[in-house]
C-alpha cells in the first residue's frame, strides 16, 4: 500500500473510545499508589487500582456498574502520585463521558453537578448539608437518602462533612467568574 493510501486510511480509522481509555492505563503496574492517594477510596466498592485492572481486562460491565468511577472527585492526587505518570484522572473523566454517551450513566451525576455548582455560585463555597438536601430533593426519591446514610456517617466521623454552617463568602461574589465560564463555554 502506498504511503498516501496508508495516510488516508489512518485518517478514516474509527477509534474505539474504550480502547483509547484502556491505552491510557496500559502501563499500570498495579502498585496501589492511586488507591493510597484517593480520599474517597474508603467509600468505593472497587479501589482505583482494581478499577484500572478491570479496565485493562475489558470488564466494562463491572466497571460501569460499580460506584467507584462515579465517586471520583477529580482531585488529581492519583495522577500526581502515579510512579508511571499515567493520566488517571483523565481516564476517569473519559470513562464518565463514555458512560453518558452510551446511556449507561443515569442523570444522577449531572443533577449532582448542577446542584453543586448552584451551591457554590450562591455561597462562594460548598455547603455540604444543603448540597445533599437539594440533590436528594431533585431526585424525588424518599428512599435514596437512606442508602447514603452509612456514607454520610463515615464522612462525618472522618471530619469530611460537618453539620455546622461554614463561613460564607456572600452571595454574588463569584457571579463574574460564572459569567465568564458561561461565555467561554457558549463560544466553544
Amino acid at each position: 500500500m502506498s504511503e498516501e493510501k496508508l495516510e488516508l486510511a489512518e485518517e478514516h480509522t474509527i477509534v474505539d473510545p474504550m480502547a483509547a481509555i484502556q491505552e491510557k492505563v496500559r502501563a499500570c503496574m498495579q502498585c496501589g499508589t492511586c488507591t493510597g492517594s484517593c480520599a474517597n477510596s474508603f467509600a468505593m466498592d472497587y479501589t482505583p487500582r482494581q478499577l484500572w485492572r478491570m479496565l485493562q481486562l475489558g470488564l466494562t460491565d463491572e466497571l460501569f456498574n460499580s460506584k467507584t468511577f462515579s465517586l471520583c472527585s477529580s482531585c488529581y492526587y492519583c495522577t500526581l502520585r502515579c510512579p508511571r505518570g499515567l493520566p488517571l484522572t483523565e481516564a476517569i473523566h473519559s470513562l464518565k463521558q463514555l458512560a453518558v454517551a452510551r446511556g449507561i450513566s443515569e442523570k444522577k451525576g449531572s443533577r449532582f453537578y448542577r446542584t453543586f455548582v448552584e451551591t457554590v455560585r450562591r455561597y462562594g463555597r460548598v455547603r455540604e448539608m444543603e448540597l445533599m438536601a437539594r440533590y436528594f430533593l431533585s431526585m424525588k426519591s424518599p428512599i435514596l437518602p437512606l442508602s447514603f446514610t452509612p456514607l454520610g456517617v463515615k464522612l462525618m466521623l472522618k471530619g469530611k462533612v460537618s453539620p455546622e454552617m461554614p463561613k460564607l463568602y456572600g452571595p454574588g461574589k463569584l457571579d463574574a467568574i460564572f459569567r465568564k465560564v458561561e461565555q467561554v463555554e457558549g463560544s466553544s
